[in-house]
Parts: C-alpha cells; structure tokens; sequence
C-alpha cells in the first residue's frame, strides 16, 4: 500500500499531544504590540489547542503524528 504523505506546513506550525491533541502557537505575536493590553499579550504566550472539528481535518495531513 501507497504510504501518506505528511502535510509539512502543518508539521511546521502544530504538535500533536500525548493525548491526540493538536497544540499550536497563538497569533498576533510577532509585531506591533505595543498597541495590544498587557492582559492580552500575557495570555497570548500560552499555547492554544485546535477545535474538535478542525482537528480531525488537520489528522488527515499528519497521518503519522
């Protein structure tokens, strides 16, 4: 059987978590954050889960975690 290829620009971007999880960076980070809260850029470290539905698209394109 033909192996799946992985999809590396979600590679990239997303790891898979020990429970199946996908994680991801949060967004808005990079520039101009001085016109961002002090609340917001905080919780902005953190990293963010993807949702239940986009999630099972996103394991298509990461056959192998």
């Amino acid at each position: 059987m033909v192996k799946i290829k992985t999809r590396k620009a979600i590679k990239k971007r997303f790891r898979l978590t020990k429970k199946g999880k996908i994680k991801m960076p949060r967004a808005f980070r990079g520039h101009l954050l001085s016109g961002k809260s002090r609340k917001r850029k905080r919780s902005s470290r953190k990293a963010g889960y993807v949702t239940k539905g986009d999630a099972k698209k996103m394991k298509r394109l990461l056959p192998y975690g």
